[in-house]
């Protein structure tokens, strides 16, 4: 998954480490600073993502009293390397500052729904004045409507903070440090962590520091994808975090996908659509052996199999199979990741020359693509049961009716009201051939004025100013050729409409409609 690297530059940064050439026996390491071992336990950690993830995108980002990014997103691990040698020192800490900038390079290049890692480094010192991290904290609960405190993430983030600090040392800047890091980490949460180097500081202590980092958060996920006979060993990547949810009636926690993968059945990638994910993860195949519990694919003559085995190209793939006729077939292959756990495989191409396989990992539940229905009675079409191909085919039709699939019941805007308004005169000129039509319209009217709870005095003569409308479209002469029209409309106004708008008020303006001055018309006439 992506990862944010947020070094710490500040003046702090750059004090010595002293003691640890006697550990060590030698005499050089007696002038390393914080910052020099920040940057030995970067590129520890960046040689551990090289050899063994090597699709996760990192970017750095430097940080003092202001932030900068120093490289964006990418797999080239050198040029971040190239890019630490060249960092100068800044002014103080501030902890909030990065953690605003953080969150706006995820969500300008990320956006709020890819889960991503924060790894923040600094030596443990919180800052001083009112941009430290205890000034921080401790105005949490003021309320700020233009720049609200960073934590939790407005994505899935894990937050990770690496202290260069020693607790043998009795370093007064960590005694203090500390516990505001560790409230800072449980505000970002997700199983966010705080790490210190063991024992005292040097390089062997800090590369372990980030190497304990690296095998936690970057485990690849190794697992089995099985169709029927047929199987194959594939690396997800990045690998799919544990989930949890918490919801008004249910809290879901812990949940991870099973090892094997189990293909259900294949829908066409139209019907499925783009319903609603937790993360998308790329399908790579790993060489399978062939034994009972992985099939894999096996070859007419063994013979062909031993002389293929050097080469990784030629050798027979269930992943390559699937993902080919995927492509040719335009389908999407619905498949168990754990018990009523779903996802979807398919091609997807970046390019037009290039496609991958890929996983979409939907929300748990068996019923939460709504066009398509609940999984478990999804089957082929031949044992339908005599059904045609219509009362089988997607999408599915709800058996409630939602209520987003409606018109609105009320006016939100002016325009709602004079567009209803507009079309009562268009029946209302056509009558009594278009009368069944002119009482939809007014029932409609009706309606949306019921529905409306209050009314404020400035909405209240605008909606009666409204009303006058059709009565002065009467007074134009189009009652000399539509009497019907016009004995309609005042009608209308009259004795329905009216008492529909004051009947909300009633109780607390004590008017009725006879109070009321109408604009110069024939209402009341």
């Amino acid at each position: 998954m992506p990862t944010v690297i947020a070094l710490d530059v500040s003046l702090s940064m750059r004090r010595p480490v002293l003691g640890t050439g006697l550990n060590d026996g030698t005499q050089s390491e007696q002038l390393l600073t914080r910052h020099q071992l920040a940057v030995q336990g970067i590129n520890s950690f960046l040689n551990y993502l090289q050899a063994n993830t090597k699709l996760e995108f990192v970017s750095l980002v430097v940080f003092s009293s202001l932030y900068e990014v120093i490289c964006p997103f990418t797999r080239d691990y050198d040029s971040i390397r190239s890019r630490l040698q060249l960092i100068e020192e800044r002014d103080k800490t501030c902890i909030e500052t990065v953690l605003h900038g953080v969150n706006n390079v995820i969500m300008s290049e990320w956006g709020n729904t890819t889960a991503c890692q924060v790894i923040l480094i600094t030596d443990g010192n919180p800052g001083v004045g009112p941009m430290s991290l205890s000034h921080s904290l401790n105005s949490l609960h003021i309320e700020r409507d233009s720049n609200p405190f960073p934590l939790p993430f407005p994505y899935p983030g894990k937050l990770s903070v690496i202290l260069i600090a020693s607790q043998q040392a009795q370093d007064p800047g960590l005694v203090v440090g500390l516990p505001l890091y560790q409230r800072l980490v449980d505000l970002a949460s997700n199983d966010s962590s705080l790490l210190l180097p063991e024992g005292t500081l040097s390089k062997n202590s800090v590369n372990n520091c980030f190497q304990k980092l690296a095998e936690t958060n970057y485990v690849a996920f190794q697992g089995y994808l099985k169709c029927g006979n047929l199987g194959s060993r594939i690396l997800l990547s990045p690998a799919p975090m544990i989930y949890s949810k918490k919801s008004d009636f249910e809290t879901l926690y812990g949940l991870v996908i099973s090892k094997t993968i189990e293909i259900c059945g294949f829908v066409s990638v139209a019907d499925v659509g783009s319903p609603s994910s937790i993360s998308r993860h790329l399908v790579l195949p790993l060489p399978t052996e062939k034994s009972s519990s992985m099939q894999g694919i096996s070859l007419e003559e063994e013979s062909d199999n031993e002389d293929n085995n050097g080469d990784e190209g030629k050798l027979a793939s269930f992943c390559v199979l699937l993902h080919g006729a995927l492509k040719v077939e335009n389908m999407a292959a619905l498949c168990l990741l754990n018990t009523d756990w779903y996802g979807f495989i398919y091609s997807w191409a970046d390019t037009k020359k290039k496609s991958n396989l890929m996983l979409t990992i939907l929300e748990p539940g068996a019923d939460v693509v709504p066009w398509l229905g609940n999984f478990n009675n999804l089957g082929p079409i031949s044992v339908g049961n005599g059904k045609t191909t219509e009362t089988l085919s997607f999408p599915v039709k709800p058996a409630e009716k939602r209520s987003y699939s409606q018109n609105a019941p009320s006016w939100i805007r002016q325009v709602g009201l004079q567009s209803d308004i507009q079309k009562i005169l268009r029946h209302a000129r056509k009558l009594p051939e278009k009368t069944q039509n002119f009482y939809k319209a007014v029932k409609k009217w009706s309606n949306n004025f019921s529905s409306v709870d209050t009314w404020s005095d400035v909405s209240l003569h605008l909606l009666l100013g409204d009303l006058v409308v059709p009565d002065r479209y009467c007074q134009t002469g189009a009652e000399k050729y539509i009497p019907t029209m016009a004995f309609e409309i005042r009608h209308l106004l009259r004795f329905e409409l009216i008492n529909i708008i004051f009947r909300p008020f009633r109780g607390f303006l004590n008017i009725s409609i006879s109070d009321y001055k109408f604009p110069t018309s024939s209402i009341g006439n």
